[in-house]
């Protein structure tokens, strides 16, 4: 099965806060909000959020198909794909643009306050993931909002499964789009606050979510893990424990690598959890998203550490 994973392709800014952003902001004035913040590190690194989920995929075995736009500073980032064996035929580059970029600022709590420029990925509502092979499984990523509605509507004409993953572009959406979007998925996925924004959008409760059409809703909880729900359970996913926290820049997106690997291997909703929550730590313990490193047999022996019990992978 090949699995096309759609989203944004960029390089991220990462800088550290030594302070606490909570003790910056002042509540009775949010409706001015002027802040800057004295940041002591800088790093560049690859990122993008179809660029992030796909190596964690091919690092689990998996054929991760990226499609997606790059810009005119892309060939650092080809290069590397390619040193990966991630297959680059999917994407289009333009010349007029540079890649996205993601400008992001973390306090000493983990705490992140970010900024997206889209640059090349505001074309990605030229591109489409239909596709003779009915097996294959998409990803519908964080990226250009005409884009994200056109794959869903793609998706439901050609019978495809996907998985919906809004997060930061939620609030681009209107309730009709999101419920066509969410109502068609496999799979619905988003942070604890993004869900909670969805409902509200949606005017739901949290149960209402759950039986608007996905398979399951999982919910991710940072360093509290994350609960995977269906009609019938809740599965509650215990933290994998890091050996160090350095950044916790691309740490969802590779928890839904690791989820997803899992789950299309035919593993429970448990073991899939577990798998994202072990491929989320191997970013958090390295500065970057997509900087860290290990095979299968290395992420069988973290599972087992972890979990204490084997995966077949």
């Amino acid at each position: 099965m090949k699995e096309i994973v759609t989203g944004s392709l960029g390089y991220d800014y990462i800088m550290n806060f030594s302070g606490r952003f909570a003790d910056r902001i002042m509540p009775d004035k949010l409706h001015q909000i002027s802040l800057s913040f004295l940041a002591d590190k800088l790093s560049k690194n690859l990122g993008g959020t179809a660029g992030n989920l796909a190596y964690t995929l091919k690092l689990l075995g998996e054929d991760p198909y990226i499609v997606s736009t790059a810009g005119n500073d892309f060939s650092d980032y080809r290069k590397f794909l390619e040193q990966h064996g991630i297959e680059s035929g999917g994407i289009n580059v333009v010349t007029n643009e540079p890649c996205g970029s993601y400008h992001v600022i973390t306090d000493s709590s983990d705490n992140q306050i970010g900024a997206f420029y889209t640059g090349a990925t505001k074309y990605n509502k030229d591109l489409s993931v239909v596709t003779p092979d009915k097996q294959s499984f998409v990803v519908i990523g964080p990226n250009d909002p005409d884009a994200m509605k056109k794959f869903v509507a793609e998706c439901r004409t050609q019978g495809l499964r996907y998985l919906y993953d809004p997060a930061f572009q939620i609030g681009n959406f209107s309730a009709d789009d999101l419920k066509t979007a969410i109502e068609g998925a496999e799979l619905l996925i988003g942070n604890d606050y993004e869900i909670a924004l969805m409902e509200q959008k949606l005017a739901i409760t949290h149960e209402e979510l759950i039986l608007m059409g996905p398979k399951a809703v999982i919910t991710t909880l940072g360093a509290k893990g994350a609960v995977i729900e269906t009609r019938h359970e809740a599965v509650h996913i215990k933290p994998a424990k890091p050996k160090n926290v350095s950044d916790p820049t691309g740490a969802g997106d590779a928890f839904r690598g690791g989820f997803l690997a899992g789950y299309l291997k035919g593993f429970d909703l448990a073991v899939a959890g577990q798998m994202g929550a072990v491929a989320a730590v191997y970013t958090v313990e390295k500065y970057g998203t997509i900087t860290h490193h290990y095979t299968k047999d290395e992420f069988v022996r973290r599972y087992k550490e972890n979990y204490n019990q084997p995966l077949p992978l």
